[in-house]
């Protein structure tokens, strides 16, 4: 799982607009600790991918049993190409508000007879990518953050992945009336 530290002004930066630099970074807040949760019920193995504070600050806030890893340096891509190169894997990030345990368990299921997994997200772009084996070029020459994510990585397939269902990220204000008890 990738996540960022909750710090106001740098976490869920397009939700500024309509929360506030503090009301973004709270509700990056819960949506990781929801997401971590998740992760944990699903029996995986888990490691958390972190950015943006030292990783006792993520130990403390997210719990001593976890394995944190640092992000490291480079774009997203970079980054990605990283956690995927212990595959099998399967990655998330914590801004998926419906995520639970079970779609995580099917992934890793998947993978058995896969080589790829993938969750679309309703802007484009894909809210989990489950991997067999180590694939870097999926994540070189992506435009991140654009509604063409998905389409990209699925061209640069040999064969066409298991598709999970569609689910949407919380990245825009108007995102936010999907949610409205978070």
């Amino acid at each position: 799982m990738f996540t960022r530290w909750p710090e106001p002004g740098r976490a869920k930066t397009r939700l500024i607009p309509a929360l506030g630099a503090d009301g973004a970074a709270a509700l990056h807040r819960r949506l990781t600790e929801r997401a971590v949760a998740a992760c944990c019920a699903s029996g995986l193995k888990v490691e958390v991918w972190v950015t943006g504070a030292p990783l006792a600050d993520f130990a403390a806030w997210l719990g001593e049993h976890l394995l944190l890893v640092e992000q490291g340096d480079g774009d997203l891509g970079a980054r990605l190409a990283r956690a995927a190169a212990t595959a099998p894997v399967v990655l998330v990030g914590a801004d998926i508000p419906d995520l639970t345990a079970g779609h995580l368990r099917r992934a890793a299921a998947a993978l058995a007879d896969a080589p790829v997994v993938i969750g679309p997200a309703e802007d484009g772009g894909y809210w989990l990518l489950g991997l067999a084996a180590p694939m870097p070029p999926l994540f070189e020459g992506v435009a991140w953050g654009t509604s063409t994510v998905f389409a990209d990585t699925v061209a640069k397939l040999a064969v066409p992945p298991v598709t999970l269902e569609t689910l949407a990220d919380l990245d825009r204000p108007d995102d936010l009336a999907k949610w409205p008890a978070l």
